[in-house]
């Protein structure tokens, strides 16, 4: 990926030795790569950015002004150790925004996939994962070890408890404080977030099929309106939807919530 092609880099700005920035990488004034730094081709740093590594970030991102990327995680376990940020594609890295490395208590490494939208004041905490295709409004923010899956939005102001997990397609309102899983394709808003119904007007944009939308409405019917234990919810599921692939998400959020599900 590296080349060393440091065209691009403004005579302002500080480049470590070892970095290595592919081609058509810019690197605007004051901003500061560190030691351990990958960054791919296309990918444009603006003015006044510091990115420390270890950390990888991939092609055709932009990151803005006053942005923190790959330090050390504000875990007071972390003493040190050589832990990573991935970061894929073609995301926007909005003012402002912080990222923080993993943990040797986790994976080792936090990780953001491809096609993201980090509004300005957005915090990845430490072992994060962030699918694709993610909007995360100005000032969300994630606890250590959270996941956030494929297309799901964050409103501003969004505050998620650590090892939550945020289901795709799903929705949370701004300012709603999410304190259990938000499964697949569920709305949800409030302090603390309660489900408000599917994200349908997310699935139609999305291209779901009329018949698609009516099963996960019926699913969620399932989940929220019988009266069901999570478990139960579960089994009902698998025997009544095997002809549909797209409620299996819910099924495997509703199976990985350890913390249990909004309600």
């Amino acid at each position: 990926m590296a080349t060393n092609d440091w065209s691009g880099v403004h005579p302002q700005a500080i480049v470590d030795p070892s970095a290595k920035l592919a081609d058509n990488v810019t690197v605007g004034p004051w901003s500061y790569i560190g030691p351990g730094v990958e960054i791919g081709e296309g990918t444009e740093i603006l003015s006044h950015v510091v990115i420390k590594g270890p950390t990888v970030i991939g092609r055709n991102n932009r990151i803005f002004q006053f942005s923190s990327i790959g330090e050390e995680c504000q875990d007071k376990k972390y003493a040190g150790e050589p832990t990573t940020l991935v970061i894929g594609d073609d995301n926007v890295i909005r003012e402002n925004c912080t990222i923080h490395r993993g943990t040797i208590q986790d994976r080792g490494e936090t990780r953001i996939g491809n096609g993201n939208l980090l509004m300005a004041y957005v915090h990845v905490a430490h072992d994060c994962i962030v699918g694709n295709h993610t909007i995360l409004a100005n000032c969300a923010t994630l606890a250590g070890h959270v996941s956030v899956g494929d297309h799901a939005i964050l409103g501003g102001g969004t505050m998620v408890h650590q090892f939550c997990h945020i289901g795709p397609h799903s929705m949370a309102a701004g300012g709603s404080i999410v304190l259990k899983d938000i499964p697949a394709y569920v709305m949800a808003s409030g302090q603390s977030a309660q489900p408000h119904g599917m994200n349908v007007e997310g699935l139609k944009r999305r291209g779901f099929a009329k018949d698609t939308l009516l099963s996960l409405r019926r699913a969620y019917k399932v989940v929220y309106r019988q009266g069901l234990t999570t478990e139960q919810a579960i089994e009902e599921l698998e025997r009544n939807f095997a002809d549909v692939p797209e409620v299996l998400p819910l099924i495997d959020s509703l199976k990985g919530a350890d913390r249990g599900i909004i309600r």
